[in-house]
Order: structure tokens, then sequence, then C-alpha cells
């Protein structure tokens, strides 16, 4: 059993030695991988490319992983968990009762059996733990319970990037808990999100908790760990205060209702081929002069988008996909955000408007898009519930009583002084816009920043979807059926894996933790004297026996600097080199790799010392996450 500190058990057979590890490093970065931890874990021997998004895990990687999975289960476990393990190639008909055959579109991987029997490689397993738990619980005494795995996940990525970041094949924890009502989901939930901070927390990636979006998971409430990195393809806001969100669920502080009393009638003018807003403005400012003495802006122009929302198949378009043309009024000096908006359409996605969507709707006339076609604004009188009008949103940022130059719906006219619920109505308001830098945060401590990150963890309060779509119910305690409430949490634990690389490394090569290190301790015996040899071997066998982790260079025909070339690149926590020094003074040298410091020790007190190197090194976990 291995010496590793508290809370981690590691059972140990024999050194890792050098000179029969299967593991070949390379000098020069890999010309297929765009970033640090990829590059790294490549040259170091961790992991080998096999195809984009597709890797194999080679003997230091699988430590390294192993580790990780160690930790995730203790943790776990620890919350009442109970792990199992589910196939990865699932059935078609349990995903297409929840309808996310369809929702996942491209991103799944499909296929058929000989005998044309439709399969998917699981992305996620929502459905079949929600049946697993059908199959065994049938009484509310059953409940609450929450079931685990560590299991491979497949999503066909149209453009896998990143190494292990984002992959076709990725390694995940996902947990899932049954309660009886809503008040015993969010008490799993909070011990689930608890778990998760002690887990990232222990295995040394940095992280932000950060609300968002559940997308085709589903559900009421969600949140994102993410890795703050420069290389992460999501972006997340913080306000001053310290909270986070995830852009698609960022919400406007509303704005105040302006007077409007005093301004003018709307009117129409004439603006000939003015269509675009740098347009629009040279014409105002030319030909229509404000009465505040001030040039037009394109923040005065309310911009009209046309977009398509691609709704899945339903009854009431014969079970087919359709598509549907809305139009959403943004500010002239902003631009919307596809995204945002289709968070307010689940589990939709949405486009531009395409020419041929147009053709369909020639009320909306392109470059004079204005409010009156389309919304409440079209529907008066015997068109009042005529489904065909385009429904019309304006973006949070439009205030009551504002007024626009915006589109007349007439080729070459526009309005001016259209006062927003004076002379227009919407059919709601959208979170449309894309979010930038100052713009005011939802709970109003000041203005937004932004950072990227890597996602590495979520956690959903799914309710009821998937326990109704399935049917799953339980006797209550009045003898009457109850659908459980679900909740569902994963860990990408390759994924982590490379973000840990990504914070801990230098020019030189991999830092690991100790927590998660291949090894703890990297020996290396330098030049050919017999007698350092020999303390090499000793002090190798003590550091063993006292369950300490140990890669050994005993590599005899190997020069000292690849030997300090290949551990710098490996990164094991802590290094110890005996050569001239034993030799001469009977010292070693102890190194931090990490750090960059080292210390003479004489060597019977290096057993002593790396014991407590090891123990000061293990990340800790917060008081308040203490179990």
């Amino acid at each position: 059993m291995a010496f590793t500190g508290p809370g981690i058990l590691v059972f140990m057979t024999e050194p890792l030695r050098m000179s029969t590890l299967f593991l070949r490093t390379m000098r020069n970065d890999p010309a297929d991988e765009d970033v640090d931890s990829a590059k790294l874990l490549v040259r170091a021997g961790f992991i080998k490319k096999e195809a984009p998004g597709i890797f194999t895990w080679l003997p230091l990687g699988l430590r390294v992983l192993n580790k990780i999975e160690a930790i995730v289960r203790e943790e776990m476990n620890a919350a009442g968990s109970q792990e199992v393990h589910l196939p990865a190639l699932l059935p078609k008909d349990p995903y297409e009762a929840t309808h996310r055959w369809e929702e996942y579109g491209d991103d799944m991987f499909k296929l058929k059996d000989r005998h044309g029997a439709p399969y998917l490689l699981a992305p996620t397993h929502e459905e079949m733990f929600t049946l697993l738990a059908k199959s065994y619980f049938n009484s509310y005494k059953d409940l609450p319970v929450v079931l685990y795995q560590i299991q491979t996940k497949y999503r066909d990525e149209a453009r896998p990037r990143a190494g292990l970041i984002r992959g076709r094949e990725f390694i995940m924890e996902d947990s899932y808990s049954f309660t009886m009502d809503q008040t015993g989901l969010k008490q799993e939930y909070q011990r689930q999100r608890d778990a998760f901070e002690r887990v990232y927390q222990r295995v040394g990636v940095k992280y932000v908790i950060v609300k968002s979006f559940s997308g085709p998971m589903g559900g009421s409430a969600s949140e994102e760990f993410q890795s703050p990195l420069p290389i992460g393809e999501d972006t997340f806001a913080l306000s001053p205060a310290g909270k986070a969100w995830n852009v698609e669920v960022l919400t406007t502080p509303r704005p105040q209702a302006i007077d409007a009393s005093a301004t003018p009638a709307a009117a129409k003018v004439n603006v000939g081929s003015a269509r675009t807003i740098d347009q629009m403005l040279t014409y105002a400012n030319k030909s229509l002069p404000r009465s505040d003495g001030r040039q037009w802006a394109a923040s005065d122009i309310l911009k009209n988008v046309a977009l398509t929302i691609l709704h899945p198949a339903d009854q009431d378009h014969d079970n087919k996909p359709w598509r549907e043309v809305i139009v959403v009024g943004i500010p002239g000096d902003r631009e919307i955000d596809l995204k945002r908006v289709a968070a307010a359409f689940p589990p939709c996605d949405v486009e531009e408007a395409s020419e041929e969507d147009l053709k369909k709707h020639p009320e909306l006339v392109v470059g004079y898009i204005g409010p009156k076609a389309c919304g409440p604004n079209a529907r008066t009188g015997e068109k009042e519930h005529d489904s065909h009008v385009v429904r019309y949103f304006l973006d949070a940022h439009i205030a009551q009583g504002s007024q626009w130059y915006t589109g007349a719906d007439e080729k070459g006219m526009d309005y001016v002084h259209l006062v927003a619920g004076r002379d227009f109505q919407s059919d709601g308001t959208l979170e449309a816009l894309q979010v930038r830098e100052g713009d005011m945060s939802p709970d109003g401590s000041g203005p937004l920043s932004f950072q990227r990150g890597v996602e590495i963890g979520q956690v959903f309060q799914l309710g009821l979807k998937y326990t109704k779509a399935l049917n799953f119910t339980v006797l209550d305690q009045n003898g009457k059926p109850s659908t459980p409430w679900m909740g569902s949490y994963g860990i990408g634990v390759s994924r982590t894996l490379a973000c840990i690389a990504e914070f801990h490394h230098d020019e030189k090569g991999l830092c690991w933790p100790m927590s998660v290190a291949p090894a703890q301790v990297h020996v290396m015996t330098m030049g050919k004297n017999a007698q350092a040899a020999q303390e090499a071997e000793k002090l190798v066998h003590q550091l063993s026996d006292a369950g300490i982790e140990v890669l050994f260079d005993d590599r005899t025909k190997v020069s000292a600097g690849v030997k300090f070339k290949d551990a710098e690149l490996i990164g094991v926590p802590l290094e110890i080199v005996v050569g001239r020094d034993f030799v001469s003074n009977g010292t070693v040298e102890i190194r931090q790799r990490e750090a960059g410091t080292s210390q003479s020790v004489a060597a019977d007190q290096a057993l002593t010392t790396v014991q407590s190197l090891i123990t000061s090194m293990m990340p800790r976990v917060e008081d308040r996450l203490k179990r």
C-alpha cells in the first residue's frame, strides 16, 4: 500500500524501472497537436494519438488516469453513491422516448447491427440509469438512491481538438440521483456538488462554478465546473461580487421604462436604398437632423434580425422536423448571439433565416424589416389568432418607452420616433445579444468581465423529464404512484487530466501534483560509479518498502543530460539524484520539480525527508468541504 498522505490509498508492487518501462519520450512537439497538454502528454509517453480525438493510454498515462478515478470513486462513495457499470453500446428506443435520438443530432454515433436494429454509442446515460432504477425500485422505501459509473463515452465531434480536451472518445464519471420530491433532489444536488469540489481540489486543478444552460440534458437548474484556461472553448462571465455565469444563461437587469409622453408621433421617411446600419446613419445625419443636436448613432437604430428555429419532429407537423421564422429586435450597435437565443427555445437550434425561409414570408422586406409586420402588431382583427404571423421578440436591453429609428416593412421606407410599448409590442423578451465587457452583471454588483474556460464537470437538477418520459413510478406513503425526481452529475475524467497538465507544466515539461503523479519519486543514478549505483538501488528499495511509488532511471548507457531531460519532461514531483556528491560526502540531491528547488541531505535521511515532503505536497481540501 503506497504512502500518499491522508485520504489516498494506492496498492503498489515493484518500482518502475526505466530500463524496462514501455516508454519512448520525444524531444520535439508533435506537429498535429495544438495545446501544451496534448504536446507534452504525447512527448512524455503518456498517450499516443491513433486518430483525431482518439488516443491510446500508455503505462504512465494510465497510472495518472487511475489515480484520478480512485479519487473520484472515494469521493462518490463518501457521498453515498453506489458504483455500477452500464454498456456503452445502447438500443435506440430509450433515447427515442426522450426525443434525444433526434435532439443530439450529428454528435451522436449511430449504427445498426447485422439485423438492421438501430443502436448508438452512448454520449451520456440518463435514459439507461432511469430504466435501471425503474427495474429495481417500486416503493418510496427504496429512495433516495444515487448510482454512478466511470466509463468511456462517445461523441462525433465535428472538429476534435486540444488533445484530450475535445475528443471523440473520452472517459467520464456520471452520477444519477433518484428522490421522492424536489427537496430531496436539491439535497442530493448539493451533496454531489460538494463532492465534485473535493475531487477538483484533491487532483490540483483550478475551477470556477458557473451557472449554466441545461441544453439537451433538460432540467430546471444546472452549474458547470469551468477550469479557467485561455485554450477553452467556453466563455463565462464574472461579476465583481465573484459570481459566474455561462453567457448562454446570463440575464440582463431590466432597464427602467422611459417616459415617452413628449416623444413625437412615429413618422415614415423615405430612405431610398439605405439598408445597412452605416447607410441608415449616413442618410439620417444628412437628412434628419436630431432635435437634441447630436449625431445619430448605431445605438439609436432598432435592428430586426430574421432567425429560424429548427424544431424537432412532433405530431403537429407529421412527425417531421420543421422550421419557424422569428424576428428579434436588438440595438443597432450590438450583434446577436445565436446560442443565447437558442437557450430560450430548448431543445431547438437557431440559425439565421435563409433565403428560402424568407420567401415564405414576403411581409418581411429584407433590409427594411420592422416590428409592425410581425408579432402582436400584425395580429389584429381577423389575424388576431393567425399562427402564420411571424413571432416578434425584443432583446432584454430594449426599454419600454424607448424610441427608435427602424424599418417600416416597405422597400425604401423606415420609421423614426417609433416607441416600444406605444407603437409596437412584442411576443416576449429574449437574451439575444453577444455579451461584452462592461455589461451590467445580473447581481447588480458592477460591470462584467470574461474568462475562457474548459468545462470539466456539470451538475443538473433534471427533475421529472426522464422519469416521466420512461414511465418510472414508485408507490408513495399513501400507496399511490409517484414519479421520482432525478439529478445528473458528470465529471470529465480524461478532460480533467488534460487540464491538470495545462496548469502544471513549464517550458521543460510536465509538473504533476503529488496526488495524481505517475510516481511520487523519480530516482536517478548518475555516472558509472558502482558505489553510487548500489546506493541508488538501496534507496529505491527503502522507498518502495515504505509504500512510496518510485520511478527509477536505472539505464546504464544513457547520459546524465538525457536522464535529466526525461525527468523534467515526465514531471514526477520529487527527484532524487545519486551521483558524485554521494561518493564524495555521502549526500543525495532531492529536487522539487514544480517549485524548482533542491536540497542536499545525507543518504540515510533521504527516506524521512521524502515522506515529509510527500505529505506537505498533497493538495488540500477547503475546511468547508471536509467530510
